[in-house]
């Protein structure tokens, strides 16, 4: 029987930067990116698409993962809009 292999975690956030006049830009968390077990690659995963078809892939630290909700207390729906820390500005 083979062996079964750990569960993969992202290694990056893929978002869609959205220019706003007079504010600061919007980057919109559309997906996750997994690195391939050699290291020579990605599997981008997305749950919608850029309207100007320009992905921006981010490294996840720690700091990222500190502000995230955890799942279970993480609302269904949220429509609430804010901007991204200020290293991905």
């Amino acid at each position: 029987m083979a062996e079964k292999e750990p569960s993969r975690q992202p290694t990056h956030r893929a978002y869609s930067v959205i220019r706003r006049d007079g504010q600061d830009d919007f980057w919109l968390n559309i997906g996750l990116v997994f690195a391939h077990k050699d290291s020579s690659g990605f599997n981008i995963m997305l749950q919608a698409f850029p309207l100007d078809g320009k992905i921006v892939c981010r490294e996840i630290t720690a700091e990222d993962m500190a502000e995230e909700p955890a799942p279970s207390s993480r609302p269904r729906h949220n429509n609430s809009r804010s901007t991204a820390p200020a290293q991905r500005r």
